[in-house]
């Protein structure tokens, strides 16, 4: 990994060029960023601390809010940082490291939203057996298993992407190093590393996404089949958040990664905004403002903390 490499550090062009543009979107950005950490931070604690989330559907959810905190810090303070910089400057170990952040973290996530899918199948059409097939073993295998897969292709898609030669321009026309934008300053032939990484990017994206269709096709069946309205709506909501959020992650993912390298243009960058900034602050107002449970655990947390602070009031006076 790294290869033959003459290149010290890779310039990043950025998002826009335009210094009127740029103090506004760092603004923004920041705004998002500090909404992203506080939202999935604040539903890891959460879980954490109410008893009735300690279920695997919100174990596996507080691993998914860990990837979008780490997945977004990968990417958002380089971006803030370059939005007020004029030289937009990222060293070549730097660059390695937030390609190898972004990697493992955005695949971990494509594999807890399959188990996460899976969860809500057995959950659904086996509740009986759900707490035997979904015990708290097999949790930590299918979390462990999801970082186990993430990390082995993180390191192909890395050596891959830096095993090369950078003997020419240094200039990545994008906000970070992404594959495309990266390969295009190999001076050797890329023809065999793209083609390594397609066939692993369609492995974890479309593989995860057949088994989160396969699990919800299965989901869809066995709900119509149910004859009380009241469970179908029940099964439905359960369902609801977690699709919005595969929707919003794998239709930005799919557009980027899987189409022909001479399809790509400046849209590219407006779509990686999406998946990079946006959509990991989204999840958090998801799956909180969609869950009955999420929103009843808030409502107890805050009145706790309003009899508390009252307690302290009447002690003081």
């Amino acid at each position: 990994m790294g290869g033959n490499h003459t290149q010290t550090e890779f310039i990043l062009l950025g998002i826009t060029d335009s210094p009127c543009v740029q103090t506004p979107l760092f603004g923004l950005f920041l705004l998002i960023y500090i909404i992203t950490l506080v939202g999935n931070i604040g539903i890891m604690l959460l879980v954490w601390v109410v008893p009735s989330l300690h279920t695997p559907m919100y174990f596996f959810l507080t691993h998914f809010s860990f990837a979008d905190v780490c997945y977004s810090t990968a990417i958002s303070p380089k971006m803030l940082v370059d939005l007020l910089s004029e030289k937009k400057t990222i060293s070549f170990t730097g660059c390695v490291t937030q390609f190898l952040s972004f990697a493992f973290f955005g695949t971990a996530e494509c594999h807890l939203l399959a188990v996460m899918a899976y969860d809500r199948h057995v959950a659904i059409c086996n509740p009986l057996r759900y707490v035997m097939v979904i015990s708290s073993g097999v949790c930590w295998q299918l979390v462990a298993s999801s970082y186990l897969i993430a990390f082995l292709s993180t390191i192909i898609y890395t050596s891959c992407m830096f095993g090369g030669s950078f003997c020419g321009p240094n200039q990545i026309n994008h906000f970070f190093c992404d594959i495309s934008p990266v390969l295009k300053l190999v001076c050797s032939d890329t023809h065999s590393s793209e083609m390594i990484i397609f066939a692993f990017v369609i492995i974890n994206v479309v593989g995860t996404s057949v088994v989160i269709l396969l699990s919800y096709s299965s989901i869809l069946f066995r709900v119509l089949r149910m004859p009380s309205a009241q469970s179908r709506s029940r099964a439905f909501n359960t369902c609801t958040s977690h699709l919005m959020v595969v929707s919003l992650f794998y239709g930005t993912v799919f557009f980027m990664y899987l189409q022909p390298a001479s399809n790509h243009n400046s849209l590219d960058k407006v779509v990686s905004i999406f998946y990079t900034v946006v959509t990991p602050m989204l999840n958090p107002f998801i799956y909180s403002l969609r869950n009955k449970e999420v929103k009843g655990a808030l409502g107890k947390c805050r009145r706790r903390m309003l009899n508390c602070c009252q307690h302290k009031k009447s002690w003081v006076s």
